[in-house]
């Protein structure tokens, strides 16, 4: 049995003692350990798997981290962390206090660049050997970008602009045909045509004066070598494109990729997953929203689905199976779904927009300019909104309601459970005078029963949960379960406010003439979201009553479970039971 090569390496210096003929072995050890650790403490595995062999290549032959490298997106860089010493530490990632699954700049000096939404790694890396170049520096630059980041609307800008240029600047497009879910667009047709040898046309890479090179395999040591060694003798911008298996060395990750993205708990072994118990739990709010689609459409033949290339993740891939033609996956495009949302919308469609609430920020001017100036009644469903937990501060929805709240004509309203998130779905599809952001949390809702008749809500009209004397607790969305639990023995009032904007303004009026103080309690940024409504409404109308806001503070906040960092913030049961004890206790003229 060959002796381990694995355990020796703990930087790119000493990786590139090693004979070259010895690397398909350490590319196995490698892949064995992502597998052995990712099995029990979870975490993205197909992309890394996928760019083993990649990932030994690029720090052999280039001198990281003076080279510098860029991995788009950041959850393929596993083999890369564990190459440039964090092989040690490498079992605490995505864990509270631990690594991050992503490459973070102040985590290592092999993480030039921040990388936890997709697409931004060309622009990144181009302005890195621009850098380079006016510093007179002789340098090499590397982008890893996969083949669903590369059809993103950024990533093009970059290639346009990178073309024109002679900085030394390595693209590197590793294709697999899928993302999360498998790639879609004409982009996808033409790779997919040019790793059969049947595309006829120019090669679009080329027009855009890079140098091309490839397809090559992917998982072929020798050849990404040698290709990359001839490479770094070409001044200018370059291509070289690859053909890799995504979750390659596990069979399961290979055959179902969709699933093995980011499978949980898993047998290190076998591969198979960890069965899960035959108990009924509450539904995944995202698919309360995809089933809610199906049934209003086929109701509704006006109803359409849009996702930027998050099918699964959103669920809206239950529409597209039952109705696909009215459901478009239209790849890691934010800004593109938006506008297109808003074009079906002139001309009397229903558009459903599911976007992460972290990645609706990529299409801000969308939303103003597309859409809330020309009042188009646009249907926005924000996943993910609030702490999502291990993916940490990239994939935090903690913006969202400070966001959007200052855009005219926007309703925005947020579910305390999935009832409530069905009938304002339900709501939206009859008919309203302006668009609308719907915001939930990921993860489970709170009700088995939930697939109940659809009702009507009252745009504007927030409702009181409990009633109790001097103090009152404002929460909104699915905040209002953590009030209940702390208070349930409390002398308070609880209202769920559920629309942020408009406020329910004679609700508030009641609530600062019977209440002496009064919390807010979000799972947003504290500043300028909900709370900061509360807080103007009683400054325009003078009302001196003790306001306390809690939220998320005003910092960005790592990854840990979302228990974990409820309880970080101040979000759990317990923590918000001793801040509303607190103030209980405070007198007025404290």
């Amino acid at each position: 049995m060959q002796k381990s090569i694995l355990k020796n390496i703990n930087s790119p210096q000493e990786l590139r003692l090693i004979n070259q003929k010895d690397l398909p072995h350490l590319a196995h050890e490698l892949r064995k350990f992502i597998i052995n650790i990712v099995a029990t403490k979870e975490g993205h595995l197909g992309a890394s798997l996928g760019v083993v062999e990649l990932t030994i290549a690029i720090h052999y032959v280039f001198n990281t981290p003076v080279d510098q490298l860029i991995w788009d997106v950041g959850h393929q860089a596993y083999g890369h962390k564990i190459l440039t010493g964090r092989k040690d530490v490498f079992h605490t990632n995505r864990q509270l206090g631990g690594i991050s699954g992503f490459p973070k700049r102040s985590e290592s000096e092999f993480d030039t660049f921040g990388v936890g939404h997709s697409s931004t790694s060309i622009s990144a890396a181009l302005g890195m050997a621009i850098a380079s170049k006016l510093k007179g520096e002789d340098k090499h630059h590397i982008a890893v970008i996969g083949d669903a980041s590369i059809a993103s609307g950024m990533a093009f800008e970059g290639l346009n602009h990178a073309g024109v240029t002679d900085a030394n600047l390595l693209v590197i497009l590793n294709d697999n045909a899928i993302g999360i879910d498998p790639s879609v667009g004409a982009l996808k047709q033409y790779l997919t045509n040019v790793k059969k040898g049947t595309q006829k046309r120019n090669n679009i890479i080329e027009a855009l004066n890079f140098d091309y090179s490839g397809p090559i395999d992917g998982h072929n040591l020798n050849k990404i070598i040698s290709e990359l060694e001839r490479l770094k003798t070409i001044k200018g911008p370059k291509l070289l494109h690859i053909i890799t298996t995504k979750g390659k060395g596990l069979k399961q990750a290979e055959a179902d990729q969709v699933k093995y993205h980011a499978p949980g708990k898993f047998n290190a072994k076998t591969g198979d997953l960890e069965i899960t118990s035959s108990k009924v739990l509450p539904p995944k709010y995202q698919d309360v929203f995809g089933y809610t689609l199906v049934e209003l459409a086929k109701q509704n033949k006006k109803i359409v689905g849009i996702t930027p290339a998050m099918p699964t993740g959103s669920s809206l891939k239950y529409m597209m199976d039952e109705i696909p033609e009215r459901a478009f996956d239209v790849g890691i495009a934010e800004q593109h779904a938006v506008t297109l949302a808003a074009g079906m919308a002139t001309q009397g469609l229903i558009p459903f927009c599911n976007i992460y609430s972290t990645f609706l920020q990529r299409a801000y001017d969308q939303i103003i300019h597309d859409v809330a100036i020309q009042n188009l009644p646009v249907i926005f469903c924000l996943d993910r909104s609030g702490l999502v937990g291990e993916d940490g501060a990239t994939h935090h929805g903690v913006f969202d309601l400070s966001y959007l709240r200052c855009i005219p004509n926007l309703i925005i309203f947020a579910p305390r459970n999935e009832v409530e998130l069905r009938n304002i779905m339900y709501t939206a599809q009859l008919g309203l005078d302006h668009p609308i952001a719907i915001r939930y949390p990921r993860g489970r809702g709170v009700m088995i029963d939930w697939k109940q008749s659809f009702s009507r809500i009252e745009i504007g009209k927030a409702v009181q949960l409990k009633k109790g004397n001097d103090l009152a607790v404002l929460s909104i969305g699915t905040m209002a379960k953590q009030v209940s639990e702390a208070s349930f023995d409390l002398d308070i009032s609880h209202y769920d406010m559920r629309f942020v904007k408009p406020l329910d303004e004679n609700i508030l009026h009641t609530i600062f003439k019977t209440h002496s103080k009064v919390i807010t309690v979000e799972d947003n940024s504290v500043k300028g979201a909900f709370g900061s409504a509360i807080l103007e409404f009683a400054a325009i109308h003078n009302y001196k009553n003790t306001i306390q806001v809690i939220g998320i503070p005003d910092r960005f906040i790592e990854h840990g479970s979302v228990k974990e960092l409820h309880e970080l913030t101040g979000l759990d049961g317990i923590s918000l039971s001793k801040q509303i004890k607190a103030l209980l206790r405070k007198s007025p003229l404290d």
